[in-house]
Order: C-alpha cells, then sequence, then structure tokens
C-alpha cells in the first residue's frame, strides 16, 4: 500500500508540474515578431471531399409541420440542415466549441427552436466529447451553450410538450473518467439553470430518457453505468437500469420487478406509441450477452421476451430501441444490421439492407407514411419508402471521419489516400481538370473494414499500403485493382502480435522498397512486404490488460469486461526514422514509452514519458525524426483516454535525452494528434489538432490556427512536397488542402515591414478544363478545385484608403465620441467622386520583357491572393460604348485574350494612383507548362502565336471598318431625316440618300448577317464576322488551329479587304451630300 501510495503521489507531483508549467506558458509573452502576429486569412484550407462515403450519423430530427426540413446531429461533423429532403445540406453548427453532436430535438411548441446535445451518444474507442447543450431559437441561424459543459456525452433531450421551458437532458456523463455533469438535468426556465434529478456514483450516467405521451409528469429513464481506458471497456455495472418517475423527473423509482440482477450494460428503451402503457427494454449484459424485455403496467413489472442484444463492435456501439408509430408491437434495435420485431421483442429478424451500409444508429419515422424510414449510419443516411425493400443513399454528405493520410507523386495532379471509420480505404485527386471540380467519381476505394493508415511509394505511384483495423497491412495495385496482404506473421511458437487498432506503417527515406511496421515489436521488410523480419523485442510494457484499473480499482473476471472491439494494448503507435541517417530509429507505445535506436534495431533506449514530465501512461500520438538535424525529433503525446485534454507537444536536441515543450499557446482541450516539418525551412512546423491544424514559424515558439475549416479534428496531416501543399485528414470532414504555402518560409518581419512584399510562386499548369458531366441537379456533390493558373500572394503593410473612406472613418469616430463633424465642402465631396482609389496589380511579363497581361488585386492590409489565368490580355478592338466586354459585346471566352505560351514569366507588384503605377515588390519567376495530353499532336506553339496575331490585326481591321460603316449609316438615316425637314422639294437628293442608304445595308448584311432571318431563327449565309469567329475558336484548345480555322481567317481578310474599300467609297459621297443639304435650309447635322 505504501508503495502504490509513493507511485500515486510522485504521478501527480508530475502532473501538477507540467500543468502548471503550462499555466506559466500561457502568462509569458514574449516579444511577438510581425510574422507572428500577420493574419493568414488569405490561406485558407480547401475542402475536398469525399462525400461518396459520409459519415456517422447520430440522430435526425424531422420537422413536425414541413417533411421536407431536417436537421442531422452527426458523431464528427457538427450538425446539419436540409429544407429540401436531402437534396442540398447546409452545415449549421460550424462556428461552435465542439464538432461532436450526440442528439438533435425540435421544440414541438416552437419549432424554430432547436436542442443540441453535443458529445457522440455511443462507447467507441474513437469518440470525441462534448461541450454541454446548446440551443438556437431560429431555426439553426445560431446557436447558444446553455451549460452542462462537463457532460462531454449526450444522448436524448425531452422537451415539455406542453411549455418549452421544461426540458429534460440525459447525460452519459465522461466517458474516460469518473465525475462531470452526468445523469439526468431539468430546466424550468428554458436552459439557464440546471438541476440534476437523477443519478448514481461517479461512473453512472442517464443514457435513455422517455416521456408518457399523455402525461408529461410521467417519465422513464435508463441509467449507464460504463467505463473506457486506453486499454479496455466497463461497458456495465450494478447502477445501471430502468427508473419511472410521475412526477416530473422530481423523484424518481427504479423499476426491478422481472428484470435481471446482475450487472447491466446499454440499455434501449422505448414506449408503445400505440399503447403507452406499455414498455420496451434491450438490455446488454455480462459477456455481451442481454435480452429484451416488456412490460405491459407501466414499468412495474416486466417480462424477458427473448436474448437479443446488438452485437459487432458491442451494444455500446449501438442498442437504441425504437418502437414503430405505425404498429404495435413492432420494434426497430440498432445493431450491425438493424434487428425488427413484430411481436414485442419475441423474435427478431434482420431487416432489408440490400444496397445500405452497416452500423445503424439511429431511425427517424413520418406520422402519415407507415413505409417511411430515414436511417442513421456509419456511412450517411439511407432513405426508404417501402418499408426497407429498397434504399436511397444520400451521398452528397461530405462528414467522412479519416484517421490518417498519404499522397502520392502522381502529375499532373497527385493522389491524396487515407483510412476511415468504419468506411474503408479511399484515394483520390487533389485537383481535376474539370470545371465541375472534384467529383465523388474521381474517387475510389481502395480496402474495406476500418481504415486506418495508408503509405504510398515514392517510385510507384499505383502501389498504396492501407490496413483494416488491427494491423491487417495491405499492397495494393491500383492498376489491377488486387490487395496482397502483407502482415507481419509470428515465427512458430512465438505469441500473437499485438497490433494497434490503427497500426504505424513507415515507407524508409532512404530505400523505396524497404519498410516498417509495428506491432509490440518493429518489424522491417526489404521487399515492400513479401517478407518481413523482426528488429527489436517487445517495446511495450507488455501487461495482462484484465490486471489495469478500471472504475478506479482492479475488477474481477465476472465483470462487464469488453475487449472484442478494443485496440490491443501494450503497442506501437508511432515510428520514425531520420532521413539523415539510416538505422536511427524512434518508435512511441500506448502505454507510456519512447524508443529509440541508433544501430538499425540492434539496441534500444526506453525513454519513459514521465521524464517528460507527464502521466506515466501517456500515449504516444506521434513522433517526428526532424528532416535537417538528426540529433533533433519531435513528439506528440496524448492523455484524453484518462480525462485530460491537454495539449502536450514536445522537442528534442539529443535524441530524447531531454525534451522541452513547444505546445505553447495552443488552447487547452486542444489533443495534438501529429505534427510535420516544411523540408526547406527547419523552423515551419505544422500540427494536426483535435480544433484545426495549427502553424509555427518560429520550431514552435508560437502558433496560429489555419483558416477555411470548421471547427472540426485533424487526426493526420501531411506535405506533398512537389507542389507544396499541407493536406489534412479531418475526422468528420474528409480532407483539407493548403495549396502552396511556400510563402510561409518567406515570412520574415523585414519582408513584412516592406510596403508591399510579394512572395514566390510555384509553377503554373496550362490546359483547357473539361466539362463531363451534364446538368445533374443540386444534389450533385462536387468539391473545389484550387484557383486555376498562377497563384500570386503578396502582403500590404497598409490599405490604402480613398478620400471618401477617410471622410466616412473620421465622421463615425468623431459620431462615436460624441463630438460634431466638420461642415460640408461641397469642392471636396465632388472631388470624392473623381478619386478612383489606389489600385493594386500584379504585373506580368514575359521573357523578353513584354507586358503580357495585369491582374487586379485586393487593395487591403495584409495577405492576400489573386489567380492569372494564363491568358494573355484581351487585344479585341474596344468600343467606347461598350467599356466593359470590348467591342461585339460577346461573352464567355471571346472575352479572354489568347493563352500564354509556355515558358518563363515574371511578376511585379505594383499600385496606381492618379493614373502612375509605382513597383512595391518583385520581379518573381515561375514557369507555365503546358499540359499536352492529347492523342493527336497539335500545332506549334509558333503557329498558334502567328494565329493569335493574325486575328488581332483582322479584328482591328473590321473595328476599322465597322465603325466606318456604323458611322455612314448614322449620318445618313439623319440627313435623311433633316431633308424630310425641309421646306424645299428636292427629289433628286432624296433619291440618293436613299440609294447610299441601302448600298450601306447591303455591306452591313454581307458582314454581320440578314437581319430578317435572325429575327426568326434562319440561318444566314457566311458572313465575314462568322468566318472571324470560326478563327478565334482556334484560341480556344492547346491543340491550335486547324486548317479549317486558318482558311476562314483568310476568307474573313479577303471579304473585309474588299468590303472595306466599297465602304470607304460609300462614305465619301457623304461630304458631298452635306452640302447639298446645307445649301435647302435643312436642320444641322451634329458630327460628322
Amino acid at each position: 500500500m505504501k508503495k502504490i501510495f509513493i507511485y500515486i503521489l510522485i504521478s501527480c507531483l508530475f502532473f501538477d508540474v507540467y500543468s502548471q508549467r503550462r499555466k506559466n506558458n500561457k502568462n509569458v509573452d514574449p516579444t511577438t515578431t510581425k510574422e507572428e502576429k500577420i493574419s493568414l486569412s488569405a490561406l485558407k484550407l480547401r475542402n475536398i471531399g469525399p462525400a461518396f462515403l459520409s459519415g456517422r450519423i447520430s440522430d435526425i430530427a424531422i420537422h413536425p409541420k414541413n417533411d421536407n426540413v431536417w436537421y442531422v446531429a452527426t458523431g464528427s461533423s457538427g450538425v446539419w440542415k436540409t429544407e429540401n429532403s436531402g437534396t442540398t445540406w447546409k452545415p449549421i453548427f460550424d462556428r461552435e466549441s465542439t464538432y461532436s453532436t450526440g442528439c438533435v430535438s425540435i421544440d414541438p411548441n416552437d419549432n424554430s427552436i432547436i436542442w443540441i446535445g453535443t458529445g457522440e451518444n455511443v462507447g467507441g474507442r474513437h469518440v470525441a466529447f462534448g461541450d454541454g447543450v446548446f440551443k438556437s431559437t431560429n431555426g439553426g441561424k445560431s446557436w447558444t451553450n446553455m451549460g452542462l459543459k462537463n457532460s462531454e456525452h449526450i444522448s436524448k433531450i425531452i422537451i415539455h410538450p406542453n411549455n418549452s421551458n421544461i426540458v429534460w437532458v440525459a447525460s452519459q456523463g465522461p466517458l474516460w473518467s469518473s465525475g462531470g455533469e452526468r445523469g439526468l438535468y431539468k430546466t424550468t426556465d428554458g436552459g439557464k439553470n440546471w438541476k440534476k434529478v437523477l443519478g448514481g456514483g461517479e461512473w453512472t450516467g442517464v443514457t435513455e430518457v422517455i416521456i408518457d405521451p399523455r402525461n408529461p409528469n410521467r417519465l422513464y429513464a435508463a441509467t449507464w453505468q460504463r467505463h473506457r481506458t486506453v486499454a479496455a471497456l466497463m461497458g456495465g455495472g450494478p447502477e445501471s437500469g430502468l427508473h419511472r418517475s410521475i412526477d416530473g423527473g422530481e423523484t424518481w423509482e427504479k423499476l426491478k420487478t422481472g428484470l435481471p440482477k446482475s450487472n447491466i450494460g446499454k440499455i434501449g428503451f422505448a414506449i408503445s406509441p400505440q399503447n403507452p402503457d406499455v414498455l420496451y427494454a434491450a438490455l446488454e449484459l455480462e459477456r455481451l450477452k442481454g435480452g429484451v424485455y416488456k412490460s405491459s403496467d407501466r414499468g412495474s413489472s416486466w417480462t424477458k421476451m427473448s436474448n437479443t442484444v446488438s452485437g459487432g463492435t458491442g451494444p455500446h456501439y449501438y442498442q437504441e430501441l425504437y418502437a414503430s408509430p405505425h404498429k404495435f408491437d413492432r420494434l426497430y434495435l440498432m445493431n450491425v444490421r438493424i434487428l425488427t420485431s413484430e411481436d414485442g421483442g419475441k423474435t427478431f429478424t434482420q431487416l432489408k439492407e440490400a444496397d445500405k451500409h452497416s452500423d445503424n444508429h439511429s431511425i427517424t419515422f413520418r406520422d402519415d407514411d407507415p413505409n417511411y424510414l430515414l436511417v442513421g449510419t456509419d456511412a450517411g443516411i439511407y432513405e426508404s419508402f417501402d418499408l426497407a425493400n429498397t434504399w436511397k443513399y444520400y451521398k452528397n454528405l461530405p462528414i467522412t471521419q479519416f484517421y490518417k493520410v498519404a499522397v502520392n507523386n502522381a502529375y499532373p495532379f497527385y493522389h491524396i489516400f487515407g483510412g476511415t471509420q468504419d468506411n474503408g480505404s479511399a484515394g483520390g485527386p487533389s485537383r481535376t481538370d474539370e470545371r465541375q471540380g472534384i467529383r465523388n467519381a474521381n474517387w475510389y476505394k481502395i480496402l474495406g473494414a476500418d481504415g486506418h493508415q495508408t503509405a504510398t511509394d515514392p517510385v510507384y505511384n499505383e502501389i498504396v499500403y492501407g490496413e483494416f483495423q488491427q494491423g491487417v497491412l495491405h499492397r495494393i495495385d491500383l492498376n489491377t485493382g488486387e490487395t496482397v496482404l502483407i502482415q507481419p506473421q509470428p515465427r512458430e511458437g512465438e505469441n500473437y502480435e499485438r497490433f494497434n487498432w490503427d497500426a504505424p506503417i513507415l515507407v524508409s527515406p532512404h530505400k523505396p522498397e524497404r519498410l516498417y511496421f509495428a506491432s509490440q515489436r518493429v518489424w522491417r521488410s526489404e521487399n515492400r512486404g513479401d517478407s518481413w523480419e523482426p528488429i527489436s523485442d517487445d517495446l511495450t510494457r507488455n501487461e495482462e490488460r484484465i490486471d489495469l484499473e478500471i472504475m478506479g480499482k482492479r475488477q474481477g473476471w465476472d465483470n462487464a469486461w469488453d475487449v472484442g472491439a478494443m485496440s490491443n494494448y501494450n503497442t506501437i503507435t508511432s515510428i520514425s526514422e531520420s532521413p539523415l541517417q539510416e538505422g536511427v530509429l524512434y518508435a512511441g507505445t500506448d502505454d507510456g514509452y519512447i524508443q529509440v535506436t541508433t544501430n538499425d534495431g540492434t539496441t534500444w533506449k526506453k525513454i519513459p514519458v514521465t521524464s517528460l514530465g507527464l502521466p506515466n501512461r501517456s500515449f504516444v500520438n506521434d513522433i517526428k525524426a526532424d528532416l535537417h538535424d538528426v540529433n533533433t525529433v519531435y513528439v506528440s503525446l496524448d492523455n484524453h483516454k484518462e480525462g485530460d485534454y491537454s495539449p502536450y507537444l514536445f522537442k528534442s536536441t539529443d535524441m530524447g535525452n531531454t525534451w522541452t515543450s513547444i505546445s505553447n499557446n495552443i488552447p487547452d482541450r486542444t489533443l495534438i494528434w501529429r505534427l510535420v516539418q516544411d523540408h526547406v525551412n527547419k523552423n515551419l512546423l505544422f500540427t494536426a489538432t483535435e480544433r484545426g491544424i495549427y502553424v509555427s514559424l518560429n520550431g514552435g515558439t508560437k502558433w496560429q490556427k489555419l483558416p477555411g475549416s470548421p471547427t472540426i479534428s485533424f487526426r493526420d496531416i501531411t506535405i506533398q512536397k512537389r507542389e507544396n501543399d499541407l493536406v489534412g485528414a479531418s475526422f468528420g470532414r474528409g480532407f483539407f488542402v493548403l495549396d502552396d504555402y511556400s510563402v510561409l518560409r518567406e515570412m520574415s518581419s523585414e519582408r513584412l515591414s516592406q510596403e508591399g512584399a510579394l512572395f514566390s510562386t510555384r509553377d503554373a499548369l496550362g490546359y483547357v478544363p473539361k466539362s463531363v458531366i451534364g446538368n445533374t441537379g443540386a444534389d450533385y456533390y462536387f468539391a473545389e478545385n484550387p484557383d486555376f493558373g498562377a497563384v500570386f500572394t503578396y502582403h500590404l503593410s497598409k490599405s490604402y484608403p480613398t478620400t471618401k473612406e477617410k471622410r466616412v472613418k473620421l465622421e463615425k469616430e468623431l459620431t462615436k465620441k460624441g463630438q460634431s463633424i466638420p461642415k460640408i465642402n461641397w469642392d471636396a465631396i465632388d472631388a470624392e467622386g473623381k478619386d478612383e482609389g489606389t489600385k493594386i496589380w500584379i504585373v506580368i511579363k514575359d521573357e523578353n520583357g513584354n507586358i503580357i497581361n495585369k491582374v487586379k488585386g485586393p487593395n487591403k492590409k495584409g495577405l492576400s491572393r489573386v489567380a492569372w489565368n494564363l491568358r494573355q490580355s484581351n487585344s479585341r478592338p474596344i468600343n467606347p460604348d461598350n467599356i466593359r466586354t470590348g467591342g461585339g459585346g460577346r461573352g464567355g471566352w471571346f472575352n479572354f485574350g489568347p493563352m500564354a505560351m509556355p515558358g518563363t514569366y515574371t511578376a511585379t507588384l505594383h499600385k496606381e494612383y492618379d493614373g502612375t503605377l509605382i513597383k512595391l515588390d518583385g520581379p518573381i519567376n515561375f514557369n507555365v507548362i503546358q499540359l499536352q495530353r492529347g492523342v493527336l499532336e497539335g500545332m506549334s506553339f509558333e503557329e498558334y502565336r502567328v494565329h493569335s496575331e493574325n486575328i488581332t490585326s483582322t479584328q482591328n481591321m473590321m473595328a476599322k471598318a465597322s465603325n466606318l460603316l456604323n458611322e455612314s449609316i448614322k449620318s445618313v438615316k439623319a440627313m435623311r431625316l433633316a431633308l424630310s425637314r425641309s421646306k424645299i422639294e428636292n427629289n433628286e437628293l432624296s433619291k440618293s440618300l436613299y440609294d447610299l442608304d441601302n448600298e450601306l445595308s447591303n455591306i452591313d448584311t454581307r458582314i454581320n448577317g440578314n437581319s430578317a432571318k435572325s429575327e426568326i431563327g434562319e440561318r444566314n449565309n457566311p458572313t465575314v464576322n462568322s468566318y472571324i469567329g470560326n478563327a478565334m475558336r482556334g484560341l480556344s484548345t492547346t491543340y491550335g488551329p486547324t486548317g479549317q480555322n486558318k482558311q476562314s481567317l483568310e476568307i474573313a481578310d479577303s471579304m473585309l479587304n474588299k468590303i472595306y474599300v466599297e465602304i470607304q467609297k460609300a462614305a465619301s459621297k457623304i461630304p458631298e451630300l452635306k452640302v447639298e443639304l446645307e445649301k435647302i435650309g435643312a436642320p444641322y447635322i451634329i458630327g460628322n
């Protein structure tokens, strides 16, 4: 006992020291540099889905007065709303403090009031914790946290049917620790205050509460005693049970008659809508056994109907019980496959679930349709209109839970791979050459079951490594689709290998065919997994998990143990090899050890995490050897499965002998899952956390959260080095990409002190985006591609307000201070209208110094990003009457200039004020690389250039001719009007003007076509304009101008040359005819 006390005391001291260290770090405010203060709002993470796998659903509520409106609570992706029965979705919980939700309820008295219970309502190994109860009074537009912040897992909310202020909340309480706000809570003032009305000891919460539809004072509740650790789950206990209240929850009676006296686990609980005296309960009993019980006397006595219990992962993951609103004694029990009973639980059969995912968690019914089912699963939402004979799947809800991520080097667009919670492993492109973006159809599954870590071969982009849970490792050939099992196997006479649920795999940075994999020991393969050799002994504590404490003490064998769907314990969770020196390897375990070898596994040095000042068994989430210094290593640790939600991130510069915390200003309750280091700048670090991705520009001294993602957990991040992309695997929203983060390498106080700074950019890929689908409807999912072309990032140390903006700002400041604003100055107000302000330009030049185009950027302080579409400036003639579109008024691609040729370009940053262009920074160099992927070889770039220049010449000539023709037509029509108002009759002059008007009209028809035909849609014979239009099509593809395009331009030139002579001849008659009009005293004609 004395030894145990000393051990506990030492552990507490370590923990207290570290906690105090974190508090002290938060109070320290070292000198903040400009790069630490800069807003990164321009560097937004891009969500790329996918949605074809979707993700885990906790609960669904259908609006009682509008069947098209649904609210969906998800396990790891917040809350979603649809107003059109799932055609489109909107996330409505993205800016709240948690992403994990367990239940959703609509107030029956006021349907604009929505309640959300946060924290998943299951007991799985991967669940996130919540932040209490949230309430919206406007249909989900905004939310207020109403308290119970220490509940962590809320499974049910009931609103009084006649009084919106009375609400009951069933809180399961913390899964990983004792205490917290667990039990049944009641409010009588709409959530301002809460009273605990039911609950057991420190391990027991409430998992279900139901209300008698005839009498809201009669309530029933199910309590659940449970505790999960890294090692095991104790899924039940003597405090689990059924309870009844007849006074609105103020007092409770535990129901016992006919119910088992043994330990009870999770309980599914339902009331018959047809006869509310009838209750049903699905009980989990010891050793994963169970039974369905029925009461016909409001719970006073119970009859066991069958031994049915949900299975698979275990009842803790399912076990919700529903009574059909349409047929008495019809039950639905959530399970891997839904179990249904037509006789009150005596017999169960499996519901028809063809073409539907397994792992069911919720069912929602419609009162007016007995054949309707809306089911939430681990793979999203399924809907049936024929009582489960057929199912519709909503593959437009992007809530996939990815554990890990890997990228390959496919060109031109690399692919991203990852393993998901219960939806296998999948891969897809980081971007596409399609106008629509990245579609579900661009993604593909590579492995089934629960997907976990993936890795890619640096030589063969078609080789991917993926695994099921418990380290079932495969090598996947994307060309054939074949998966080869390559999991290391124990030798004869050895015990089974203890692979973690998410076992680590590593491709050596020194040899692409060398792999490392880990169980309780580290394995190495020199032939891509065909054979393996262990290079370590057991690097863990190698304990018997049943002997470890759970629920605060060592438990007997006969208690409610559940390790069936647990990870193995005493396993290696992370491995890393130094890219600078072969044989330097690190391994981290789930039981508090860091191990290092400098001789390729011959000997290992054990480093307990207590040497870092951490609790004894802290879980090593990630360990990373530094890319620039062989002696430096980083480790992120996690103790949340002991109820400790602090972020732990450490750095060692002596191979683990001493450690320094670098979590610094990362907020509490922000677990750290992964770390990556930039391959160019050793001080540029990224970390994946429970609440987003953080970046440090100074080696971990200070951290800043990257913008562009909702409140979501990122379980992994990696860097695609060729593209300088950061790729994150979120546990609830799929993959995110930070496109070309290289600007972060160049951040320095010196650069940011400049008036303007233009940062380096990566090479741009030139191609014509293609369309591959038609009008697919609003439910068709696609994610965004990055901006097309060359993307420029610049920083302005200040913005440049206009004189009006300055005046308005001053007036607001004076008004706020209660002071009078200056007297009006009319000259100043008039000048404001003429002030064009300061414009920001990126000027692009070719390698010969010729200006190719200018791109306008935002005039704002801080970082901005703009894209050049790889088109030259539009050289079409400009019509003063149509400034916005240029000449001719045509939209679409006619308003783009020709494509920029492949080659080297420069970009400079300028500001323009009062017509003067002032250089701020640059030039930077970049290349435009043309993707030539056609089967047929197109025209040369020189032919494209020549054709483009010839078109410009023809367009200029056309504009000149059209302008002369149009002015002549207007002049003649004005002259004919003047003649009609003359007091002197002149038939000869009238006939001359009439003939000239017809002559000009006929020329116009040859240029633009017959207007009468055009009016009714009849085809015109070829005109000058139609030939020019066909010639311009030769500039719209990378194939270049065809012979037809060139011939059309030749015909247009020939016709135009003849027509222009005719226009000049006709126009030359106008001055003489004007003189004749003046002689007869006709009204004066303004203009030429």
